[in-house]
Formats: structure tokens, C-alpha cells, sequence
């Protein structure tokens, strides 16, 4: 077989260096993403709020897994680490979600996620505080029941619906808090509440208080996590 002419073979040529790069770019590409596991205590009041969270922040570079299981403290954790090892996906970012509650194994919780390089968006005592923190400061340890009854009145108060009922499943949550809250507010809220504490590693004293700010922060923000984890 003859060799082919001059100009084929400069074609040839041409292809290969743009079959190389465009496979270049594409791996690239894949390296721009910031890809997030988020495991959750509760089966749908989280997942609903942070996939809400994840749809509206939408982002190209954001990935998620959001998964509501149902445990909580270290049985979530452990629950969290296994979902980890079994997945074909490598997370950038791993989280679990869980309230303190009447739980006594809190801290162990929080000590396992950090040995297995978990982060923790806990809150003490309930997942409620974090809403709640996106109308006014609070810094009274309450219930979870007194924080229901709270919220319901700033959002009725706010969006003159004097009959509207807090509902832990509703999907539209993250809206109403959109609408009428300012999460803004619960960051910086949550921060404060944070500072109160500040080198007591006893956490399950630590009420209120709430790290879900952190993961909101990482979700509004994904370049940031994306500088941490590229290379150099």
C-alpha cells in the first residue's frame, strides 16, 4: 500500500492533535466540578430543603447525592461512611446532616464524621433552628415543638397566611424561607450563635447552635471548595 499524499497526511495529523485536544479539554472539564455527598437524618425534611437549595443555587460546577436515611448521630455517620466506600463516584465533599435532640451519642458523632473526613452540618437541638434563623436571632435554648410554633408565626406574620401550618415534609419550604426570610441573616446568625461556644469541644452543650450554615455557604459557593481540592 502506498504511502499516502503529502496533504493527507497533514490532515491526519490535524485530526489527531484535535481528537488529543478536545479529549484534554473534556478531562478538564470533569476536573471543574465539585462533586457533593449529603447524607441526611431525616428521610425527606432535609434532602427536600438541600435539593431545593441545589436547584435554585443551579450551578455548572455543583454535583450532589442527596440521600435522607432516617438514623441519626452515629448510626448516620456510619451510615455515611459506607454510602462513601460503596459509591463508583469520588466525592469532593462529603457531608452528614443531624439534629441533637435527646441523643447521647452527639459528640461521638461529630468526633467519628471528623477521624473519617465527614463534615458535620449538625444543629442543637433541631433542624428548625437553621429555618428560623433566617427571620430573627435566637440564641434561648427551646425545643423543637417551641421552634415549630415560632416559625409559624414569623411566617404567618410575613406572608399574611394567618392559617399556615409549618409541615416538616413540605417541598416548599425552601421557597417560603426564600420568600420571606433572609438567608443572609441565618448565616450570619448562625455564625454568632458559633462564637458563643468558641473552644468548648463539648458539643452536645452547645444550644443552639447549628453548622448547617457551613454547607449552605459551600453550596453558594463552590468555586471556593473547587480552589481547595484543585491542584496547584
Amino acid at each position: 500500500m502506498g504511502q499516502l499524499p503529502k496533504y493527507k497526511m497533514e490532515e491526519a495529523k490535524r485530526a489527531q492533535r484535535k481528537a488529543k485536544s478536545d479529549k484534554k479539554r473534556k478531562e478538564n472539564t470533569r476536573k471543574l466540578n465539585v462533586i457533593f455527598l449529603i447524607v441526611c437524618e431525616g428521610e425527606k425534611t432535609e434532602p427536600n430543603y438541600f435539593n431545593s437549595k441545589i436547584k435554585y443555587r443551579n450551578s455548572d460546577i455543583i454535583e450532589a447525592d442527596v440521600e435522607g436515611e432516617g438514623r441519626a448521630t452515629v448510626s448516620l455517620v456510619q451510615k455515611t461512611i459506607e454510602l462513601r466506600e460503596k459509591s463508583t463516584k469520588h466525592y469532593d465533599r462529603v457531608w452528614a446532616v443531624f439534629d441533637k435532640d435527646s441523643f447521647d451519642d452527639f459528640n461521638e458523632a461529630i468526633k467519628l464524621a471528623e477521624k473519617n473526613n465527614i463534615f458535620c452540618a449538625w444543629s442543637n437541638e433541631s433542624f428548625e433552628l437553621w429555618y428560623y434563623l433566617h427571620f430573627q436571632y435566637l440564641d434561648t435554648a427551646i425545643t423543637r415543638q417551641q421552634y415549630i410554633g415560632i416559625l409559624e408565626r414569623e411566617i404567618r406574620n410575613r406572608s399574611n397566611d394567618k392559617k399556615y401550618k409549618y409541615e416538616k415534609n413540605d417541598p416548599n419550604t425552601y421557597n417560603i424561607l426564600q420568600q420571606y426570610g433572609k438567608e443572609e441573616n441565618a448565616i450570619s446568625f448562625a455564625r454568632k450563635l458559633e462564637e458563643n461556644y468558641k473552644g468548648d469541644s463539648d458539643y452536645a452543650t452547645h444550644k443552639p447552635c447549628t453548622m448547617v450554615y457551613k454547607l449552605v455557604e459551600e453550596l453558594n459557593n463552590p468555586e471556593k471548595v473547587l480552589e481547595e481540592i484543585s491542584p496547584c
